[in-house]
């Protein structure tokens, strides 16, 4: 039966949402994991009630702009666990606004977060990938990517080009590597309109209290495709509440 048991699975962005999710998740199937996040405390907690529960995580501060904070989560998968079978690239912003308010600071966060950040997770792991002859990408993007609403156009961007590096990515990697997108619709995490331009997110806020589907659904997913056969290579998962259009 396909199973995650055992399976080595760093995951950034793992101090709320989705993150925190797949990680509860996947430590409840088995297993091991490395958790990278910028907030420490909030990173600690998650650890620390997965380990009171019995799972195996350990917990690294992680910035997703900085190449040798992503080297620093994948070589700690390699001494703890002496492998890294899977990276989820899952830290994320949506700090979104209308292109008129020029907040370009927001528009370089988005493109570090999603683009350089996913890049310095593929730079990390994929020589150790390549050594095992193993591993599996599983990159979070967003129906966004696909149904450009305003005013997201930056998000949007910056979630397309997730597609296409993943894709790029695919094609290159031969038999022994897999790579999947995950495509969420609105999920009801606390990023939702953090930071955006306030009319934004009061809009975001409300659409979300009033369809998202919870953080685990996300999760599930992840789950799902983690754990198929080798040889089995789930593309492209896109997840959304029914209630949206």
């Amino acid at each position: 039966m396909p199973t995650v048991q055992d399976k080595v699975i760093a995951i950034t962005g793992a101090s709320s949402g989705i993150g925190e999710a797949t990680a509860r998740l996947l430590a409840g199937r088995g297993a091991r994991l490395v958790l990278g996040a910028r907030r420490e405390d909030r990173l600690n907690a998650v650890v620390d009630g997965i380990t009171a529960h019995g799972g195996t995580a350990a917990g690294v501060v992680a910035d997703v702009t900085r190449r040798e904070d992503l080297r620093r989560l994948t070589d700690t998968a390699l001494k703890r666990y002496g492998r890294l079978d899977v990276l989820v690239s899952n830290a994320g912003t949506m700090a979104v606004s209308p292109l008129d308010e020029l907040r370009q600071d927001d528009w370089d966060a988005m493109v570090a977060t999603h683009v350089t950040g996913l890049l310095n997770g593929i730079g990390a792991a994929l020589p150790v990938f390549r050594r095992q002859g193993t591993g599996h990408f599983v990159n979070v993007s967003s129906t966004a990517a696909r149904v450009i609403k305003s005013p997201q156009a930056v998000y949007a961007a910056t979630k397309a080009a997730v597609h296409v590096i993943s894709e790029g990515l695919r094609q290159e990697s031969g038999p022994g590597l897999r790579v999947t997108v995950v495509s969420p619709g609105f999920t009801h995490t606390e990023g939702v309109g953090k930071g955006a331009s306030p009319e934004a997110a009061a809009a975001m806020t409300k659409t979300r209290d009033e369809i998202a589907m919870p953080p685990s659904a996300v999760a599930s997913a992840i789950g799902y495709a983690i754990e198929q056969p080798a040889g089995v290579d789930v593309g492209e998962i896109v997840v959304r509440p029914t209630a949206q259009a």
